[in-house]
């Protein structure tokens, strides 16, 4: 299968040996200067006119940028005060045996993943996710809500904050109760649709190592064929529990994701560097999160979105830089301002979908209502990106029509974004007992889906 992992034992030697660094010197005397030397160096530069650019020069820039900046930079150690940074040979070997494609899920519910290109007619990899905590007695159906939607391959199951009257704590029994019954429910949801085998990705409920280890099981928990995430702190660093769990999912078995979201407006800064920390990012998730595939989602530091014209653009050319320079298998996750049964949040779903399958990404849909309001989520955002997604990639649509349609689809909300409608909750959009979207979110649906259509917007049907 190739890597990942890429030689464990020189990572784990590395947080420990590596050379010494205080965070605060990881930032500002490292991180924030190496940076702004790349941008000037590589020449890179944001255009508002072109959130979809088609500069093939670009891409191979902002991905030399990256190499160099991460190769200086590395990835702090927070825990030990250590550098793990490695040579350019080694991140090319890991590159160079990297699959390009996997196998996620089993039996009839299985799907491949793989690395895609730049206007790509191979249909993207999609998978749906609410990306919100939930009322516990929601779980069971807002997960059968996302798992029952034909487009989705995989879903990633809403995530829990009380568990039988317990508020969840990280690091508490209260969260390994809970994260088991997370793992055990979302089981059951997947087999209440019909698809058992499709791919889970879990178990967002368990934030500490001890909780995604309390989860490991194949026979109601997580098994070998579903995916477990390593996420990263803010920016380019890990620490001990982070790396405790990538050395148990691998040891365990499963699929591995890393989870990386630079921040636009912090240390990344604007719109190029946002991109490259990015890109830097994919590396880090190869090499130190070893990641099989990355989750990806730059979000603006003070609208907690990803859906205007400056992230679009980091969205784009990130996704053509891996594109165009490895195989490494990466989802764009869309970070919608609006909440759900709101014309302006299927706008941005529409958008973010867009841009990221022409650039060459697979699908990771969608957090609304900027991500933080509990319950509020639905199926329906994902599934019109993921129908907007597959369309694009099934007529081939260029970057330069991408652009064209980005740019129009911006004027209708773009404004708005500050002050965005949170929209309705999941019990106001769905009948629970059913397990079916209201009528008012159905007739809006197929509105949209029209207006959408009459203004170039592709579907697959």
């Amino acid at each position: 299968m190739g890597t990942p992992p890429w030689r464990i034992n020189e990572v784990l030697d590395r947080a420990q040996n590596g050379p010494i660094c205080l965070e605060k010197d990881f930032d500002s005397n490292l991180f924030v200067p190496e940076l702004k030397r790349v941008i000037k160096e590589y020449d890179i530069c944001f255009d508002k006119l072109t959130p979809v650019p088609s500069d093939d020069t670009l891409a191979d820039s902002i991905w030399k940028a990256a190499m160099d900046f991460y190769l200086t930079v590395g990835t702090l150690c927070t825990d030990t005060y250590r550098r793990i940074v490695f040579t350019e040979n080694e991140i090319k070997e890991a590159l160079g045996n990297f699959p390009g494609r996997f196998t996620l899920g089993f039996g009839r519910d299985s799907r491949e993943i793989t690395g895609r290109q730049i206007e790509d007619k191979r249909r993207p990899f999609c998978l749906f996710s609410p990306d919100i905590t939930c009322d516990e007695d929601l779980f069971v159906p807002m997960s059968m809500a996302y798992l029952q939607e034909p487009l989705a391959d995989g879903v990633c199951a809403p995530i829990l904050d009380e568990i039988e009257g317990m508020s969840i704590r990280s690091g508490s029994p209260s969260e390994i109760k809970g994260s088991v019954a997370h793992a055990m429910m979302f089981r059951e949801a997947a087999r209440r649709v019909g698809r058992p085998g499709i791919f889970l990705k879990s178990v967002g409920t368990a934030e500490s190592d001890a909780a995604q280890i309390a989860a490991s099981n194949p026979e109601w928990g997580e098994r070998l064929t579903d995916g477990r995430f390593v996420a990263s702190v803010t920016e380019l660093k890990v620490d001990n529990s982070l790396l405790n769990k990538m050395v148990h999912f691998h040891t365990y078995g499963c699929f591995v994701g890393a989870l990386t979201g630079p921040i636009f407006g912090g240390f990344a800064g604007g719109p190029e560097g946002t991109a490259i920390v990015g890109l830097a990012y994919h590396l880090q998730g190869l090499l130190v999160n070893q990641a099989h595939f990355l989750n990806y989602f730059p979000f603006h530091l003070k609208h907690t979105c990803n859906t205007m014209r400056e992230l679009l653009w980091v969205i784009s050319i990130t996704y053509q830089a891996l594109s165009r320079n490895s195989n490494l298998i990466s989802l764009s996750n869309g970070f919608t301002a609006a909440g759900p049964c709101t014309p302006m949040v299927l706008r941005e779903a529409a958008t973010h979908s867009l841009v990221s399958v022409v650039s060459g990404s697979n699908l990771w849909e969608i957090a609304v209502a900027k991500n933080r309001n509990k319950n509020f989520a639905t199926p329906m955002e994902a599934r019109i990106a993921c129908e907007v997604g597959c369309g694009a990639a099934k007529e081939r649509i260029s970057r330069s029509d991408a652009n064209e349609i980005a740019l129009a689809l911006l004027k209708t909300y773009e404004e708005d974004i500050e002050n965005a409608p949170l929209g309705k909750s999941f019990r106001d959009c769905y009948n629970i007992r059913k397990i079916k979207p209201s009528v008012e979110y159905m007739d809006l649906f197929n509105r949209m889906k029209k207006e959408l259509k009459d203004n170039g917007v592709p579907f697959v049907y």
